[in-house]
């Protein structure tokens, strides 16, 4: 069965990012030195699935790094071709979550990194999450767009692990209940 996984960064005041999506609050920080395991996080995922928005805002780094096949949910880029520098490192799909992890599982996938606040919500909302890594960023930004969004029920987390790093960042491991 795959396995879907969050590994995410937020402000300590629970934003992923600025209203305009922008994240410079995240990227200008001093502590790229330090090891907040997404290597080791990554290491065993099969596939990245990713929003529209967290797809953008990837596009308009330097360079691509993901070494791993990209999938973008997107209603909006369903029907778009894929750029021609990314042609076989992304695709786009209009799938349901749930859906997508189907497809996903048929195609021999076993865990999946879910990045991108609404996607994340939404993977949460349908019960797909098994566990999540967030890191909390000691800057407090006072608005944006927030990790977590409505819920029709309480989802109920297990802490696994939590480690605080020199730099402040505070980086805690969730299960999610079964």
């Amino acid at each position: 069965m795959a396995t879907a996984h969050v590994f995410i960064a937020t402000s300590l005041d629970g934003f992923i990012a600025r209203s305009d999506g922008d994240i410079d609050w995240l990227l200008q920080r001093d502590d790229q030195s330090e090891d907040h395991g997404y290597p080791a996080f990554i290491a065993d995922k099969d596939v990245i699935v990713m929003g529209r928005g967290s797809y953008e805002k990837v596009l308009t780094f330097d360079a691509w790094f993901y070494d791993r096949p990209v999938v973008v949910l997107s209603q909006q880029l369903a029907d778009s071709p894929v750029p021609k520098e990314l042609e076989g490192k992304v695709r786009f799909s209009s799938l349901t979550p749930a859906g997508l992890m189907e497809e996903l599982e048929r195609q021999g996938v076993r865990r999946v990194y879910i990045d991108g606040g609404q996607l994340v919500q939404s993977f949460l909302r349908d019960g797909l999450v098994a566990d999540m890594v967030i890191t909390t960023v000691p800057v407090l930004i006072g608005s944006g767009r927030p990790l977590f969004g409505a819920l029709a029920q309480d989802i109920e987390l297990k802490l696994v692990t939590s480690r605080c790093f020199p730099s402040g960042l505070v980086q805690s491991t969730y299960q999610l209940a079964p």
